[in-house]
């Protein structure tokens, strides 16, 4: 999951750098909203992993091996970040939805309740996201 996050992480910083067009001020905050929101996140993973008496994964490389999201190439058009957006969130819950299950086998409310609160706040941004493209 956390291969995930840093590779979702830098697709969004991508997005947010290089958008362009009509909608460029608003998908330029949005993004950076997204992205700081994923590099809290990313740390609190780690925090997890170490909180569970393991050592989280740091190699760029890596994530890239071990992550189903995939790295963008130059996107500057948004409606097509946002789909790349919206694909990432579709792995991202599934995994999390996974973990929820798991964690809740083993009676491990810490990372019960993280995964409850990254799926709650996921699955609101997925309907935002998705009716913000559907208007055109």
């Amino acid at each position: 999951m956390l291969a995930n996050y840093a590779i979702i992480y830098q697709n969004i910083r991508g997005y947010h750098w290089n958008i362009q067009g009509d909608k460029f001020f608003e998908l330029h905050l949005k993004f950076e909203e997204l992205y700081n929101d994923f590099f809290i996140k990313i740390d609190e993973i780690a925090e997890r992993i170490l909180t569970l008496g393991q050592a989280p994964e740091h190699k760029y490389s890596n994530y890239l091996r071990g992550a189903k999201i995939t790295e963008s190439n130059d996107v500057s058009n948004g409606i097509k970040a946002i789909h790349e957006i919206l694909d990432g969130f579709a792995i991202l819950l599934n995994k999390e939805r996974h973990i929820l299950q798991l964690s809740g086998e083993i009676d491990d409310e810490g990372t019960n309740a993280q995964m409850s609160d990254y799926i709650r706040e996921q699955e609101k941004l997925v309907w935002m996201y998705s009716a913000y493209i559907s208007q055109g």
